[in-house]
């Protein structure tokens, strides 16, 4: 098996002109930090791995896998027709916070709304980038334009700071066609920061994971369970 290294600085460098605009929407800071690019590195992957390149798989480091990643290669095959991302969703109540303006303009919205009907945003700990068809989708390609950003997040009054998964999020509100929403075993997240932060109410409709944990996700800093 090959192994390649890339140099972060030289991946930066080619991400950074196409991810600027978004950046200053989904940063932390205020501001657009150049070093701040790579943490759009999956949306414009497509754009920057070699054309042999067709798929990859991306994941955070706070994972522990309870079954064999080659198995996660195979969800690929479910991608419907026009999916280019495999994601699983946000397991808190973290979007239905942060669309709180654009949910009290649209009461009957789904946006931020719970699973199983809702569209409660992904998390972005485990990624299935389909980056062929990343490249030949159309639509997927307009959205990372400045302009189209710019009005999506004006349309859901939109501001975040988790990078890439606040950009998927945003975009799963507007074009859901573009996922393929891999089940909540596939990213089993731990963290429960929104339960004591004012959502202890409907916490557990974005928390609950029925099935076999394939990866647990230790967020923000919380333990993973012992085997």
């Amino acid at each position: 098996s090959q192994v390649i290294v890339h140099d972060v600085n030289e991946l930066t460098e080619k991400l950074f002109p196409i991810v600027e605009a978004m950046q200053k929407h989904f940063s932390a800071g205020s501001g657009t930090y150049y070093s701040d690019s790579i943490f759009f590195l999956s949306v414009a992957m497509h754009r920057i791995m070699p054309k042999e390149v067709t798929q990859i798989i991306q994941v955070d480091l706070d994972l522990k896998y309870k079954t064999n990643i080659r198995d996660l290669f195979d969800e690929f095959d479910n991608f419907p027709e026009g999916a280019v991302i495999g994601i699983a969703r946000e397991m808190q109540p973290v979007y239905r916070h942060t669309f709180w303006q654009y949910r009290r303009e649209n009461p009957q919205t789904k946006v931020g709304e719970p699973p199983p009907d809702g569209l409660p945003g992904f998390n972005s700990g485990v990624l299935l980038l389909n980056l062929e068809a990343m490249r030949q989708s159309k639509l997927y390609n307009q959205l990372l334009e400045p302009t189209v950003v710019q009005k999506l997040t004006e349309k859901y009054h939109f501001k975040g700071h988790l990078g890439d998964q606040d950009f998927f999020t945003m975009v799963g509100m507007e074009h859901p066609e573009l996922f393929y929403v891999l089940d909540c075993t596939w990213n089993r997240q731990l963290c429960t920061w929104w339960k004591d932060h004012g959502y202890s109410d409907v916490f557990d409709q974005y928390f609950q994971c029925e099935g076999e944990v394939k990866i647990y996700h230790g967020n923000c800093n919380t333990p993973i369970p012992e085997d």
